[in-house]
């Protein structure tokens, strides 16, 4: 899965709007603060917006409180996405090519990061609602983000994230379930440190941010 998908995380009136938005992004915001590391295998499922599969993947998830996260994709590409709360590194290991961006810079780009942090001016970006199943967060219209939507499922019982889906700008909707979850290990924050391998392409995006 490329990265603008990665990173590639909805009758009142507009006062009552907010307090309702207000409300469910602080119960969210809570349950998150609980949820210390969380680690996980998933599938990932691409779809159009007709509802066409285009893709199928695998890989594994950890996150890490606050702002660390490791995401590799093992199919159908092999991509590798880790942040130290600093800086983030994207790797395309087909490419040979390494991505390093300012973590802080890529709220704007997805609410993902909001499972990791509890930034106030972070979260102000967007709104939250409860759903049946879980949230859903939209960003606010003066936010430019490659996502529209994403919806966060819970696991029944307990803290773990089931599943989370991903709609971007394209109308594409990408949908990830987790698998053999694991919530709240130690986990040493070496896991979340990339040494640039010898030899690879380097884009750094963080000069002048």
């Amino acid at each position: 899965m490329k990265f603008k998908t990665i990173a590639l995380v909805l009758g009142f009136s507009c006062g009552l709007m907010s307090q309702s938005f207000a409300g469910d992004a602080e119960s969210l915001k809570t349950k998150l603060k609980s949820l210390n590391t969380f680690k996980a295998n998933f599938t990932q499922q691409v779809k159009d917006e007709e509802g066409t599969l285009l893709q199928d993947g695998t890989g594994n998830i950890a996150l890490k409180y606050p702002s660390k996260i490791r995401w590799q994709q093992l199919e159908p590409d092999e991509t590798l996405l880790v942040s130290d709360g600093d800086k983030t590194f994207y790797f395309d290991s087909f490419a040979e090519q390494v991505t390093v961006m300012n973590t802080a810079g890529l709220i704007d780009t997805t609410p993902f990061v909001l499972l990791t942090t509890q930034d106030k001016s972070q979260w102000a970006k967007y709104d939250v609602t409860k759903t049946t199943v879980g949230y859903r967060v939209l960003p606010k219209p003066d936010v430019e983000s490659q996502v529209e939507q994403l919806d966060i499922v819970f696991e029944s019982a307990g803290l773990a994230i089931d599943s989370l889906s991903i709609k971007d700008a394209s109308g594409q909707i990408s949908t990830f379930k987790f698998v053999d979850a694991k919530t709240n290990l130690e986990m040493d924050d070496k896991s979340f440190t990339f040494k640039i391998p010898h030899g690879v392409v380097i884009d750094d995006q963080t000069t002048g941010e």
